[in-house]
């Protein structure tokens, strides 16, 4: 299984004069801002004041009411990016392995499950179902889909909810990887994930 994303295009991010309205509500107004290769943003804000919306907006699942996003280096930006939500979206019923074995098939990976469930740490609950796990075992197994498919982009909300010091570290190591090898990660967190980011961006209108 490999891990970050090799870049040989010189991904890129550009948000220009971006606004955001949900309901009758400004979240977002004007904003613009650009990532490089290997940049790793952080969005900060308190709750409800546009985070997960603007990571919505720049995976395309939300219309701009203003405003332009592009990404370069990429020949379809749709498939270039990991969008992972604060909820894990995970099967109760389903194990751990099972999670992986359906997201191998999922983006046609042919590495083992045995790896991905090792990266994450959760080699002894490879067999239990996920109702079995704890919040920040849950979200080690939400994360290992950024492992499973490289893509240059990654789309993270809150991605260290329930995390133990051990889930943070390897998180981390993740994004660092990620950013190491030509990525680009936007996250929005309510504190530092440890990588020093190159970009912290306050979000509201």
């Amino acid at each position: 299984m490999g891990e970050g994303y090799a870049d040989s295009n010189g991904v890129s991010l550009q948000v220009e004069g971006l606004t955001l309205i949900r309901g009758e509500r400004l979240l977002i107004d004007t904003l613009s801002f650009a990532l490089a290769a290997g940049g790793f943003a952080e969005l900060r804000g308190g709750n409800g004041s546009g985070k997960t919306t603007l990571l919505r907006a720049i995976a395309g699942f939300v219309r701009p009411r203003a405003g332009t996003i592009a990404v370069s280096g990429v020949e379809e930006s749709a498939l270039a990016m990991h969008s992972v939500g604060h909820l894990n979206a995970l099967k109760g019923a389903a194990s751990v392995r099972e999670h992986v074995r359906h997201w191998l098939g999922l983006f046609d990976m042919r590495a083992d499950t045995t790896s991905a469930v090792e990266r994450v740490g959760l080699t002894r609950q490879a067999d239990l179902p996920v109702r079995a796990l704890s919040q920040g075992q849950a979200r080690r197994l939400a994360l290992a889909r950024l492992l499973i498919a490289p893509r240059p982009i990654w789309l993270l909300d809150e991605p260290a909810a329930g995390l133990d010091a051990q889930g943070r570290a390897l998180l981390a190591d993740m994004i660092t990887n990620q950013t190491g090898a030509g990525g680009l990660v936007l996250a929005a967190v309510h504190e530092g994930l440890g990588p020093n980011a190159s970009l912290t961006l306050m979000v509201g209108a």
